[in-house]
């Protein structure tokens, strides 16, 4: 990952682009594909707010701070969130966000980036007081190779509300379309400053970083990534999430930790959709399934009719 360090001054009449939590998808897709980021305010009910914080306080109680100047020494993270919160669960599924993070990252077009998406990391983060800002960095950097569309994108929660003084994320509107050279200048990272029940979208090329906590209170979020269901995930969510719990999760959860297939071959058991593991259909031995994608589908149906056009195509 490459950092960057920036000036963190900022032109009080600058602000990020928000809309409420009534906006229509299609309207929080064009702002986060043109600026990269997005605050969404009220997107989550002051009753799933104190939900989640009833079931994170004591985890944030215990928590340990971390060991060096990224991860923030006055900065309390924690992962495994549905074991840890099972509120947790409504965020990763709010259909909003969840239909925007399936539009930005398939695509548009008759040919997908990926045939699914899943969740890249779940994790609850506490900057401190006393806390530095930390360095502007892109999340997409994880994965160190050119892509000419969308690989992740992330949706930070507000626990609390985001205040400048209290350490708010700060990103730079438009960056995620900057060539890689280019270096940040002062003013350009902007506060994303929204109430409690808030979520603010940014994209993997966006940068940003955690904000400096000037008050004596510590600022809570939970910042949930989704990415490219082909792509290796930054948490190993089957690992933070036993399968006792994943059980229990709605199906469309269990999908995006990764109980499911990438098709046509990635992450089966037994030649079989891993969500049948999880429900005990699958046990040491299975048949094997094709699990074909629509363009293997129409290869083959190609095939059938003339056979000797695709010969040893699909070996």
């Amino acid at each position: 990952m490459t950092i960057r360090t920036a000036s963190f001054a900022t032109d009080a009449t600058l602000a990020l682009p928000r809309l409420g939590g009534d906006a229509a998808p299609a309207a929080v897709l064009e702002r986060l594909r043109t600026d990269g980021v997005v605050i969404v305010e009220n997107a989550l009910s002051p009753e799933v707010v104190a939900q989640v914080n009833s079931e994170i306080e004591p985890w944030f109680e215990r928590a340990y701070a971390g060991e060096g100047q990224f991860f923030g020494r006055s900065t309390k993270r924690f992962s495994g969130l549905f074991a840890k919160a099972p509120s947790a669960a409504t965020l990763a599924l709010q259909p909003l966000v969840l239909s925007v993070m399936e539009s930005v990252l398939k695509g548009e077009g008759e040919t997908p980036h990926c045939d699914a998406i899943e969740l890249n990391l779940t994790q609850a983060i506490g900057i401190g007081p006393g806390e530095p800002p930390q360095f502007l960095h892109r999340d997409e950097e994880l994965w160190p190779y050119h892509h000419p569309f969308e690989i992740m994108a992330n949706a930070m929660w507000t626990l609390d509300a985001f205040t400048a003084e209290n350490g708010a994320t700060r990103l730079i509107p438009g960056s995620h379309r900057w060539p890689r050279d280019r270096q940040p200048q002062p003013g350009e990272a902007l506060p994303a400053i929204a109430p409690a029940g808030s979520v603010i979208l940014w994209l993997g090329g966006t940068l940003h970083g955690g904000g400096a906590n000037g008050t004596d209170v510590i600022r809570r979020g939970i910042v949930m990534s989704y990415r490219l269901g082909w792509l290796a995930p930054s948490e190993k969510l089957l690992l933070s999430t036993p399968p006792e719990v994943a059980r229990a999760l709605p199906q469309r959860l269990q999908q995006l930790i990764g109980y499911q297939l990438h098709r046509p071959n990635l992450g089966w058991v037994e030649g079989r959709d891993p969500i049948e593991w999880l429900r005990g259909d699958v046990k040491e031995l299975a048949s094997a399934g094709d699990n074909l994608t629509e363009q293997h589908q129409l290869l083959l149906a190609d095939l059938a009719k003339a056979p000797e056009r695709y010969l040893g195509y699909l070996t």
